[in-house]
């Protein structure tokens, strides 16, 4: 288990990688792989998928640029969980649909292609982004060392072994953690469903077992667990564990086979996870902690200890239940404000508001459809962003034209994306 750092001091903000809650559904909604169905009927996509993971892929955005003041109003800075949750999430829904449709073999088979593009998404990742750093710091022109703002002063230092570290994945640098960790997740998805002709109880213990492998002191044996190790010169581990977070990515896959039910649509369900959202927010959340404080210190007095007590139930490298049951509540009332099959999200009418929602829900669904494409390189346009606003003094207009800039650089990218994947060379028969 990673260090937990204590209740932090007055003043000081707690970094996170940030994100929206996302809708779940019984019903597998379609990944943009999908193959169309027999007789010629177009699969029909359910919007709620991707639109709830176009908006993370703009959260994330915001989360990842440097100094960025936008971060401080992204729902991680209000909750337990963030942009990791929905992330992985939806890639069960949207992925695990393969062996829905196409049975053990073939959907292993489409799990070890999937890790092939998301190994060399990664790796063209980094080795972009540290050309990039290191090109700023050749210039001489800056005080600041952007190499070192990503501690990879030990791969320029010292290439040979860090190489093969990369390549083997023992060396993985915090900014570049998720995608290995996604990796690790999908590879188990054969096993999962190996385990599921044995029966589904089974399928529900293994994924139990890791995660408490992951997370020992559930059953008092300790804060650590089984982990990876991330670099060859201390002792740090993957800052993601994927046998920590492999519990969600199962949960969201569990929803799509159809093995957990579709909870009801329930007044009294949506009423108890706002609750939890609400009141467990000074818990999970520094800075509604402060807000706390500055309208009742003997309140926020009586909250401080708390922080300590569930350091490890909202520990976030190995995924503690805080987070899981704080996605689960916002995934819940985000599956119920969609409605049936993402109806509510759909522009009624032709007034000109909803001409106008019906124009930033495209948008917002493109972007989703193509979140692989749009992470990698809206991690890389972070960076750029945020050495362009170290030239600057960060004010209100100079921040909010670089955030929306970048909005509009992960739309042409996930727009570029599909144009791409239709083959717009073939000839059309």
């Amino acid at each position: 288990m990673a260090r937990i750092s204590k209740f932090p001091a007055p003043k000081a903000e707690i970094p996170t990688v940030a994100g929206p809650a996302a809708a779940n559904t019984r019903r597998a909604p379609a990944s943009e792989h999908a193959p169309a169905p027999a007789g010629g009927q177009k699969r029909v996509r359910d919007p709620r998928l991707d639109f709830y993971r176009g908006i993370a892929m703009f959260i994330i955005l915001v989360a990842h640029i440097p100094g960025n003041r936008w971060t401080g109003w992204i729902p991680a800075r209000f909750g337990f969980s963030d942009a990791t949750e929905i992330f992985v999430f939806c890639s069960a829904i949207a992925f695990g649909g393969s062996f829905a449709r196409r049975g053990w073999l073939m959907g292993t088979a489409r799990v070890v292609f999937r890790c092939w593009q998301v190994f060399w998404a990664h790796i063209g990742l980094f080795f972009f982004v540290a050309m990039t750093m290191a090109a700023l710091d050749l210039t001489g022109a800056f005080e600041k060392s952007y190499v070192n703002s990503l501690n990879l002063g030990h791969f320029f230092n010292d290439p040979m072994p860090q190489l093969m570290g990369l390549f083997t994945l023992t060396y993985v640098p915090n900014y570049f953690d998720i995608l290995p960790m996604y990796l690790v997740v999908l590879a188990l998805m054969p096993l999962m469903m190996g385990l599921e002709r044995i029966g589904l109880w089974t399928v529900a213990a293994a994924s139990a077992l890791i995660w408490l492998a992951a997370n020992p002191y559930m059953i008092g044996l300790g804060p650590d667990g089984a982990s990876l190790p991330a670099e060859p010169w201390s002792a740090r581990e993957w800052f993601f564990n994927p046998f920590g977070w492999q519990l969600l990515f199962f949960t969201g896959f569990a929803f799509m086979k159809g093995w957990l039910p579709a909870p009801p649509v329930s007044r009294a369900l949506v009423l108890v996870s706002a609750a939890f959202l609400i009141f467990s927010a000074p818990f999970g959340s520094w800075k509604v902690f402060l807000w706390v404080e500055a309208w009742n210190d003997d309140l926020a007095a009586a909250i401080r200890p708390a922080w300590a007590f569930t350091d490890e139930w909202r520990e976030k490298t190995d995924f503690g239940l805080l987070r899981y049951a704080h996605f689960l509540a916002l995934a819940y009332l985000g599956w119920v404000a969609a409605g049936a099959g993402g109806q509510r999200l759909i522009a009624s009418g032709h007034s000109g508001l909803a001409r106008l929602w019906s124009f930033a829900l495209r948008i917002i669904t493109k972007v989703g459809q193509q979140s692989l494409a749009v992470f990698v390189f809206s991690m890389a346009l972070a960076r750029l962003i945020g050495f362009a606003l170290d030239q600057t003094d960060r004010g209100i207009l100079i921040t909010a034209a670089a955030n929306i800039a970048g909005f509009c650089l992960i739309i042409a990218c996930a727009f570029a994306a599909a144009w791409f994947k239709s083959h717009p060379w073939r000839a059309k028969r």
